[in-house]
């Protein structure tokens, strides 16, 4: 076939499969920002089973813990057979299969999954050089310049995008020529001068026609986090309108060195490749051990399922007061919160909590103080609606003064690297700093607090719009009436130390930062009295007295501070301490409950460990999450979830037209499918989806992290936030979604919104329908069916629907 047929004939062919290879990788957000990003975000129109078996193919990685574990499971009774019985019966592919036949599978581990070679590792397999190891440290080292964002002394040229830039590099790149790839500088200078020419070109040469099957998306997943974070340019390009072609210019380059590579051993790997190339193009298939490892994963979901509704089921400890509440605490639905909601309820019955998105509806674009960097302080699948900064209020001088400080801390922090004076910086400056080492590892340093200038909208937001976002919230938060006399709206944020995963501890919903500064906009606009006399023509009268405070829960001490120098009038000082107080006392039971699953935590040095330099779990993070829960507070106050739900408060009478229910399944529900499915890669599948371990890693580029001196990008979870060296600190279940609500009203949702129906139509997420007794009455299937729960003769629920 010639280079003119591929045009004239499957050019477009070769096109969409490129395009699909690219929309097959997840994106991976900078370490600025980190977002959770589910890992088979491209894979949910497949079921967990036929993602298993593609990832099998060509990563050789299982989408499974070892068989051993599940034993271990049943042999501690924590899953039973009623739970392996009902994961048959709910397997479409587990024909053939009995009890009898699951459990005898346990005895063995399956033979590890071996992935089809590349070219690269077929020519390295022929002359026992390191070919694939050569291809990810070259392309590696490119990117590292291409992409950087500050760090890098002298950065690499962008002009004319990522493909060629790299012609550039790669045509005056000696590395591959002395490591025995001779005329690579010359085939990379005779290569198309357009990433879709090189594609093309490469198909030919390879002869693979217009049909590369699994191959496109097998060599984006070598490359890791490079290909991550270059579909995080393309994913943030089309939510903005634009088009972006980084991605498909890297699956290019890596294309160019597999025709290099090709072309110099043709000779001793044709006939391995022709039968490669074949089963490529050929239909996934799914073996047995995949059948078998998806339906004791799970059976190891049903058993979870089944302790929640017991749980739920269950007396509530929690005392019912009908009188006004003295404090409300409205708390991101972070599964960290969970704890310390509890917590803060047992103190006394005069304190209510709420759980809402963290970034309180308000999708923010904030300017800090002092600083022109736009942070989208909302959920990475949505656009701004505001735009907001930070400023000193009532002295210009002021002001105008601390910008001067902050923007002269900057310029000295960019000075220290520049190409000019970094080493002489080194030199001079270096025994000044001794002091401030010696500070920080015995941990006495100070971390980063939050902005204290105080957050605002920008001008030109008026009041009928202001009023808006108000009653939105409000009645998405399922607060429109029985205000307590002090409303806390907390964000969440974590203050850790010497840790390049610090954003990933920090508020997902608010795109990787903290949600100090929703929190302070809430409650500003809340406070504003024209704002409260335009909601009374809504139908929602916020008592004159009532007073809404922003605050901000840190995750890794579980202290909370309070925002009221925002407040335009001052709060009674006693009502100020009883509120402290209350918070205090809160924050220690939390503490208290966080170390019993830290390890070598005490309640007495959690505190202390998010300043300890040397501390790879400051916290376990949402390590943990399983469950999803759109419901009444009353459902679940005065009942331990372990801080493994995520609880965002909902009532279905209060939501008309079930617009609400709507925004839940689509924004809040995705949001935490994406954290819950990154733990779960992270923890089955570390080698593909995991950052490796934290004591190796170097920060590349101010974007992401490396193990060791170079090569590929690590995306996803550091080993450490899911594993505690001895054992699990995430069990890795698919998330469950419970919700309060008619399910013809879920399931018409579902009808129009494929992508989400997709997530439980194909086996990412279990959806279960509360009753109106509070307890999972029933089971989505597929296609809108629904089973009921069934009780057995001890009145316990059976999810065997």
């Amino acid at each position: 076939m010639t280079e003119t047929t591929i045009d004239t004939l499957h050019g477009e062919a070769l096109a969409k499969a490129a395009d699909q290879a690219v929309r097959a990788i997840p994106p991976a957000w900078p370490l600025t920002a980190t977002v959770a990003v589910n890992p088979f975000l491209g894979q949910i129109s497949e079921t967990f089973e036929q993602t298993s078996a593609r990832l099998a193919r060509i990563c050789g990685v299982r989408l499974a813990l070892p068989r051993a574990h599940y034993a271990e499971k049943i042999n501690k009774g924590e899953i039973t057979d009623e739970d392996l019985m009902a994961a048959l019966q709910s397997s479409a592919a587990a024909k053939g299969l009995d009890l009898s036949a699951l459990k005898l599978a346990l005895t063995t581990e399956p033979q590890p999954a071996v992935s089809l070679p590349t070219i690269a590792e077929l020519a390295a397999q022929a002359t026992g050089k390191d070919w694939p190891g050569l291809v990810s440290e070259r392309i590696g080292a490119f990117a590292a310049g291409f992409f950087d964002q500050g760090q890098a002394l002298w950065a690499a040229s962008r002009r004319n995008g990522l493909y060629a830039a790299w012609r550039a590099f790669a045509t005056h790149d000696l590395t591959p020529e002395i490591l025995g790839l001779k005329g690579f500088s010359i085939h990379v200078d005779e290569t198309p001068e357009t990433p879709q020419g090189a594609i093309e070109r490469a198909a030919v040469s390879l002869g693979l026609g217009a049909e590369p099957g699994t191959y496109f998306h097998q060599l984006l997943l070598t490359l890791g986090g490079w290909a991550q974070y270059a579909r995080h340019i393309h994913f943030k390009a089309e939510v903005e309108g634009r088009t972006d072609t980084t991605a498909l210019e890297l699956l290019a380059i890596r294309l160019v060195f597999e025709e290099a590579l090709y072309a110099r051993h043709k000779a001793a790997i044709e006939g391995q490749w022709q039968r490669i190339r074949r089963i490529h193009a050929e239909p996934i298939s799914i073996e047995r051990d995949t059948v078998i490892d998806g339906i004791l994963q799970l059976a190891a979901e049903r058993a979870a399922q089944r302790r929640l509704s017991a749980t739920l089921a269950a007396p509530s400890a929690a005392k019912v007061v009908e009188l006004r509440p003295m404090l409300q605490a409205a708390f991101c639905i972070d599964v960290r919160s969970e704890v310390f909601r509890r917590s803060l309820e047992s103190i006394d019955p005069a304190i209510r909590t709420l759980g809402f998105a963290g970034f309180f509806g308000l999708g923010a674009s904030h300017k800090g103080f002092a600083s022109d960097v736009s942070e989208h302080r909302l959920p990475v699948l949505l656009k701004p609606s505001v735009f907001t900064c930070s400023a000193v209020d009532h002295d210009e001088e002021a002001d105008r003064q601390a910008r001067f400080g902050a923007r002269a801390v900057r310029a000295w922090g960019r000075f220290k690297l520049a190409a000019v004076s970094s080493f002489a910086f080194v030199e001079a400056m270096g025994p000044v700093y001794a002091g401030k080492l010696l500070r920080d590892g015995l941990g006495f340093g100070k971390g980063r607090g939050p902005d204290k200038a105080k957050p605002r909208f920008a001008a030109g937001l008026d009041l009928d719009t202001r009023a808006v976002f108000a009653e939105t919230v409000l009645k998405a938060m399922s607060l429109t009436e029985g205000f307590a006399r002090y409303v806390l709206i907390s964000g969440h944020g974590a203050n850790v130390v010497n840790n390049p995963y610090a954003s990933a501890l920090h508020c997902g919903a608010c795109g990787g930062y903290a949600g100090d500064v929703n929190a302070r906009l809430l409650a500003d606009l809340l406070n504003d009295a024209e704002v409260r006399r335009k909601l009374v023509e809504k139908g929602i009268t916020v008592p004159a007295d009532t007073v809404f405070i922003g605050g901000l829960h840190d995750t890794t001490t579980d202290s909370i501070t309070l925002f009221e120098e925002d407040l335009a009038h001052d709060i009674r000082a006693e009502d100020l301490v009883r509120i402290r107080q209350w918070l205090r006392q809160a924050g220690q039971l939390t503490r208290a409950e966080r170390a019993r699953r830290l390890p070598r935590a005490t309640a007495e040095n959690v505190m202390a460990r998010a300043k300890d330099w040397s501390e790879v779990r400051p916290e376990l993070g949402l390590a943990g999450c399983r469950a999803f829960i759109a419901a009444p507070r009353a459902r679940t106050a005065g009942r331990s979830l372990e801080g493994q739900a995520f609880l965002h408060d909902y009532v279905w009478s209060r939501d008309e037209g079930f617009k609400v229910l709507e925004l839940i399944l689509t924004a809040p529900v995705v949001v935490a499918s994406w954290i819950s499915l990154q733990y779960f890669g992270s923890s089955v599948a570390p080698s593909l989806f995991g950052a490796g371990n934290k004591l190796l890693h170097n920060v590349v580029g101010g974007i992401g992290v490396v193990e060791g001196n170079g090569g590929n990008l690590r995306a996803g979870l550091p080993w450490q936030s899911v594993h505690d060296g001895e054992g699990f600190v995430h069990e890795p279940l698919r998330l469950t979604v419970a919700v309060e609500a008619p399910k013809e009203a879920i399931s018409d949702i579902l009808r129009r919104h494929p992508q989400v129906r997709a997530l439980f139509d194909n086996g990412w997420l279990s959806l279960f329908a509360i009753d109106d007794q509070g307890q999972l009455g029933w089971r989505y299937e597929r296609d809108g069916i629904w089973n009921s729960v069934q009780v057995d003769s001890h009145s316990q629920r059976r999810l065997v629907g």
